[in-house]
């Protein structure tokens, strides 16, 4: 199945038109025609199915056939992990969390963190791509970069975990519990989180977790992190 994505689409919404660029993808590349049927979703669930109106390079639009709301029946997975020196690296994380199930991102500024400014609106392409790509209806929340103070202050109702590579005591992922509750897991830098920023995660009722015995990259250790409690939470 094509998926399209179309940020501002509304469930009761009769008739749609695609961008330039989505309607030369589909009529050039796709080589849809009239008649054909087409599935779109807003990222927040929607199944929209619609039939093929008119199809040229610069303008295709589809009138509605149905609509199906899916539910997001998993709890939330919140990872909260600090930007990669490499672009590619960062935007690999994001695609492949975004394949696997996440709800919700935070790039988090740590100090050790050596990339300190990103692009949001690249980010969010990559992730509307990886839901088009798997074929998903709902696109992970994509919050605004803080640094790891701001995050530690937060009041939030989920379990949070940090996984590092320093001294501690701490568990296995499958010895949390609460699995299937809403978790935010924080992930550092390639330089690790900080002592002072894992004392401050102590202090805020932070549970210390490991993901090996290896030493993972960044963006390696958030994958390991979010697929774990994908299938972690099968098992329950």
């Amino acid at each position: 199945m094509e998926l399209f994505y179309l940020a501002h689409l509304e469930a009761d919404q009769l008739d749609i038109s695609f961008s330039t660029e989505e309607s030369k993808h589909i009529n050039k590349v796709l080589r849809k025609k009239v008649g054909e049927k087409i599935t779109v979703t807003n990222g927040k669930g929607l199944e929209w199915v619609g039939e093929i109106t008119h199809s040229e390079a610069r303008k295709v639009t589809a009138k509605n056939q149905s609509t199906h709301q899916h539910k997001y029946n998993d709890a939330n997975l919140h990872i909260a992990i600090a930007p990669t020196k490499s672009n590619d690296r960062m935007e690999w994380f994001l695609e492949k969390v975004t394949e696997i199930g996440i709800t919700q991102i935070t790039p988090i500024i740590c100090d050790h963190s050596e990339r300190k400014v990103i692009k949001p609106e690249r980010m969010k392409k990559i992730l509307v791509g990886a839901i088009k790509q798997s074929a998903q209806f709902h696109l992970p929340q994509l919050n605004p970069a803080c640094s790891f103070k701001k995050f530690m202050d937060k009041d939030v109702a989920e379990n949070k975990l940090i996984a590092h590579c320093r001294e501690g005591i701490k568990k296995e992922l499958h010895q949390i519990k609460n699995l299937n509750a809403g978790l935010i897991i924080l992930i550092g830098p390639e330089g690790d989180f900080s002592e002072k920023e894992i004392e401050m995660a102590r202090n805020n009722a932070v549970k210390e977790i490991s993901l090996g015995n290896q030493r993972l990259r960044t963006e390696t250790a958030g994958i390991v992190a979010c697929s774990a409690v994908g299938t972690l939470r099968k098992l329950l």
